[in-house]
């Protein structure tokens, strides 16, 4: 509802069709985790990865690749790493090895690349030996340049399909995410060497990018394929509220900003809550607690957690858990607010245990233990 609406009601009217949604289930607080701090002096670390060997690669917003090696944080950046446009909320984003990465070591990065007039989202990969990346290039820059440093999305994924998805923002110009012309605002789903996949919605013509799997997202942060679906899901950030997850299917408009339960900062509605022809979430937060990262839990170390879906909380400070049965929420909790620490990524290593990434000057690298 428009603000001019809501200055023509009356005031119980104002107070029930202008005020905040609420969110669709009443979050719990959990107890108390064990957690152990392996490494700390990070820069607004962004991403993790791990590798055969027992290696965890760590990104930092500000350009540099930093490696984690038998315990220890290595001083000395990763050499090889893109030239990265560290303003606003751009910088070195995901990291990410090729399913094949022991024959072929084959390392993608996403980042914010200088382009005419700003900066864009861009992916590409390089051999990774012996901590040095060689032979770096891009294999895809969006066609989202924008001046404005906001919402450059950045996640990536691989399928089981060896499908390479990409999250792209909307880059603080929001009506950019519902125009299929240009990248802003969607989900890419590319081969391995940045090409449109087959099958895309638009691959074979019509009114889109030939890249796009989905849009109408705002600024995808965090990016998990469904343990049992084996489809992509993602969380984004709305704006004053209407933070989402959602199941990323192909030719789905998701519905930024025409549909939303985020308010603008200062106050009014931006656009309904439904409208037909325009995906809901599966889940959403009022108040935004801002997701970044996303894993599902699998294995046998987090028994009572399996299967729900991890999610870091930058505004809020926490982990997050929610359980789903099928597409629909049935319970959220909320653990580690004491620490007050914004989490940027969650991940499940190889063996089993969670790893989370602390977002400040001297972010740290943590893992949960089980109960």
């Amino acid at each position: 509802m428009p603000l001019r609406s809501c200055l023509a009601l009356p005031l119980v009217a104002l107070l029930s069709g202008c005020a905040d949604a609420t969110s669709p289930i009443t979050p719990e607080n959990g107890p108390p985790l064990t957690v152990t701090v392996l490494a700390e002096g990070l820069e607004h670390p962004w991403s993790l990865a791990f590798l055969p060997g027992g290696e965890v690669l760590i990104t930092e917003r500000g350009g540099t690749l930093r490696r984690f090696h038998d315990g220890v944080l290595v001083e000395e950046p990763v050499p090889g790493v893109p030239a990265v446009v560290a303003q606003g909320q751009g910088g070195l984003f995901d990291v990410l090895p090729h399913p094949l990465f022991e024959d072929n070591r084959r390392l993608y990065l996403s980042y914010a690349k200088a382009c005419d007039g700003g900066a864009t989202t861009a992916v590409g990969h390089g051999e990774y030996r012996d901590g040095e990346l060689h032979g770096f290039r891009d294999v895809l820059v969006a066609d989202a340049c924008s001046d404005t440093g906001q919402h450059f999305g950045g996640r990536l994924l691989f399928d089981d399909d060896g499908h390479l998805f990409l999250t792209i923002g909307d880059r603080g110009q929001r009506q950019r995410a519902q125009d299929t012309g240009d990248h802003a605002g969607s989900v890419l789903r590319l081969d391995q060497d940045g090409a449109a996949a087959s099958g895309n919605p638009f691959a074979n013509g019509g009114n889109g990018r030939a890249e796009i799997w989905s849009w109408g997202h705002r600024n995808p942060q965090g990016l998990a394929l469904h343990p049992d679906t084996r489809q992509p899901w993602l969380n984004e950030h709305g704006p004053r509220g209407g933070d989402e997850i959602n199941a990323v299917k192909p030719g789905v408009n998701y519905g930024w900003p025409e549909i939303t339960y985020g308010r603008e900062y200062y106050g009014p509605a931006i656009g309904e809550t439904h409208q037909e022809g325009l995906a809901q979430p599966l889940h959403y937060w009022v108040p935004s607690i801002a997701p970044s990262g996303f894993a599902f839990v699998g294995g046998d170390r987090y028994p009572q957690w399996r299967g729900d879906a991890l999610s870091g909380a930058l505004k809020l400070t926490h982990l997050n858990r929610v359980r789903f049965e099928g597409e629909t929420p049935k319970q959220e909790v909320r653990y580690l607010r004491q620490r007050e620490q914004r989490i940027r990524d969650v991940r499940q290593g190889p063996e089993g245990y969670l790893y989370l990434l602390t977002d400040s000057n001297d972010g740290q690298l943590l893992r949960v233990e089980p109960d």
